[in-house]
């Protein structure tokens, strides 16, 4: 069997340079793997999302909020970094997992109301109460300790905080039976106020005959009656919010007075059953993808026939082939799966990645693609000159869901912020 050889890097031509702006943007003397983040990008998708909710025809006093979800390190793009930049384009809330990722928000300058998801965990309630943080309650023991906190901060202005009913999903939440006892709890809180009242759909994205499809209604009637027990107790909800992405998206009858953007924040439309609503909700609410995650090609080598590449030999070359090894792997944020499944953008010429993803590096098949060299940006996802390699369409091909594929890029990655 021939040995496999190394192919030498030549110099660029102009349109090669051409070819390979994409990976312009990438940080000098580091190992060749980064993640562009395109903060106008970002920010027109948060206008278009604050008029889509906003429309010029309804009659309605206040312009509904808009909490932008970013959590999970800002869905994989830098959550400080991204809070900041919507803060300056008009964003009224925000919304973090916890309280550590709120003082990161708030470290980078953030000023406008961080809303904590899942709440705190007992011990927090005083670094929550001191960098000005608004919990979510779910349970109705949580706001005694919040109160207590309140009480040793002494300030005279009331500590608020959001109550979330649980309506199905079965998950975080008091239940609908609760209410009483949680206004109750409430009046024996001299130091709280409720500032809002949410819940969270299990199936906004479903329309489907079935009980996914009938779930969202369902979860709305519960919600709003559970909110008209609290009215009935002479309690101000305060701000209502319920829709995330695909309610915002597809349910206009969820809007309420805020909703909360996620993954559409970043450039994604959630996967809807049917998916025939995917297009029409893309060309309803049109987005750009704000992350390109992309590598640089750091060998070439020449595979004969029959030849095994990678781990376990889980590809075998079906002829002569070109393979390409890229600079990242899954502890990257190339998943696994992807492994013989995916392929990525080298020259604007999808390359199949191929055997098992390594923790550090990449295989793909390059044969096709006329002039490879050495140096080459491979994007993994993303946008490549005039050509995109959906994040969603990747996740779609492993069977998993795009916000999976953006979070996965991990801290070693430099993220890239360009205007």
């Amino acid at each position: 069997m021939p040995m496999a050889r190394t192919h030498t890097t030549r110099k660029k031509t102009p349109q090669q340079k051409i070819i390979s702006d994409a990976g312009d943007a990438a940080p000098r003397h580091s190992r060749p793997v980064w993640a562009e983040v395109s903060l106008s990008a970002l920010a027109d998708n948060f206008r278009a999302i604050r008029d889509y909710v906003n429309p010029p025809n309804e009659d309605r006093k206040t312009p509904r909020k808009v909490l932008s979800i970013v959590k999970g390190n800002g869905y994989g793009h830098g959550g400080p970094q991204v809070a900041k930049a919507l803060e300056k384009a008009g964003s009224d809330w925000f919304g973090v997992t916890c309280t550590e990722e709120g003082i990161a928000v708030r470290n980078a300058g953030v000023r406008k109301p961080v809303l904590i998801l899942t709440s705190f965990v007992p011990g927090e309630e005083a670094r929550l109460v001191q960098h000005d943080l608004t919990a979510v309650i779910h349970r109705c023991e949580q706001l005694s300790s919040l109160d207590q906190a309140a009480t040793r901060r002494g300030s005279r202005k009331p500590v608020s905080f959001h109550l979330k009913i649980d309506t199905g999903m079965n998950r975080l939440g008091i239940a609908t039976a609760q209410v009483e006892c949680f206004a109750r709890q409430l009046a024996k809180c001299k130091h709280l106020r409720l500032g809002g009242v949410m819940t969270h759909f299990a199936s906004s994205e479903v329309f489907a005959d079935s009980v996914a499809g009938r779930q969202t209604r369902e979860q709305e009637e519960r919600f709003y009656d559970a909110l008209n027990r609290l009215r009935t107790l002479e309690i101000d909800p305060g701000i209502v919010h319920l829709a995330n992405s695909a309610g915002i998206a597809s349910r206009p009858e969820t809007w309420a007075d805020m909703v909360r953007p996620g993954a559409i924040l970043y450039g994604y439309h959630p996967g809807y059953d049917p998916m025939e609503r995917r297009a029409e909700m893309e060309k309803r609410l049109p987005l750009r993808p704000v992350m390109s995650l992309r590598s640089r090609i750091i060998s070439l080598r020449d595979v004969p026939e029959g030849s095994g590449v990678g781990y376990n030999a889980a590809f075998v070359a079906k002829r002569p082939s070109r393979i390409g090894v890229l600079a990242a792997g899954y502890g990257d944020g190339i998943h696994r799966s992807l492994g013989n499944h995916g392929a990525v953008l080298v020259r604007g010429v999808l390359a199949p990645i191929v055997g098992i993803v390594s923790m550090d590096v990449t295989m793909i098949d390059v044969t096709e693609v006329p002039g490879v060299e050495i140096g080459d940006t491979a994007t993994i996802y993303g946008v490549a000159g005039e050509k995109v390699l959906s994040a969603s369409v990747v996740a779609r091909s492993i069977g998993t869901v795009t916000s999976d594929l953006l979070c996965a890029v991990t801290q070693r990655v430099p993220r890239v912020y360009l205007p």
